[in-house]
């Protein structure tokens, strides 16, 4: 599953819809993120384990819950 673009900075990647281990598909989309760029991740659960993974990369992230079943991490490459 690709990333889609959400305007001119960011993508959006809805892990919801991959069958089997997103994160691949994850590091796929944020290495294609410019400086600057955010990548919009929604899935259905907190990814707390991406989350030592994207500080170690050097991304910065924020997490919000809009809903019971979702879950947002917009991710910024520094």
């Amino acid at each position: 599953m690709s990333s889609k673009r959400v305007d001119g900075t960011s993508e959006r990647l809805d892990v919801r819809e991959i069958e089997g281990e997103p994160f691949g598909d994850i590091v796929a989309a944020l290495e294609e993120l410019a400086d600057g760029e955010s990548l919009l991740l929604v899935n259905s659960f907190e990814p707390t384990p991406l989350y030592d993974v994207l500080a170690e990369r050097g991304y910065e992230y924020e997490t919000t819950h809009p809903d019971a079943s979702v879950w947002h991490v917009e991710i910024t490459r520094a």
